[in-house]
């Protein structure tokens, strides 16, 4: 079974936020496997699912790295893995 990560994105809406937390994904070896994308108004939110067994770096660094991602482009960006996420959402 594949390890995943559940990254959401959350600001104001511009032009390239898919693609620049898509290239970053890309470029550490985080393999997208399900998006889900909408604008409220003048907001942008998003939630994506991500494998992250092929990571070219440990995963704390990616969530450092899609957290600066976020800071450099006026977002908030948390990825959280899929273990943690799961035992928030359990009642």
């Amino acid at each position: 079974m594949k390890t995943k990560s559940v990254i959401s994105v959350t600001g104001k809406d511009n032009v390239g936020i898919i693609a620049k937390v898509s290239n970053i994904c890309a470029e550490y070896g985080a393999n997208i496997i399900d998006i889900s994308q909408t604008v409220l108004q003048d907001y942008f939110a998003m939630i994506m699912i991500v494998e992250i067994d092929a990571l070219t770096l440990p995963f704390t660094d990616f969530v450092d790295k899609v957290a600066m991602l976020g800071k450099e482009n006026g977002l908030e960006i948390h990825a959280m893995h899929e273990d943690i996420f799961d035992s928030m959402h359990k009642i």
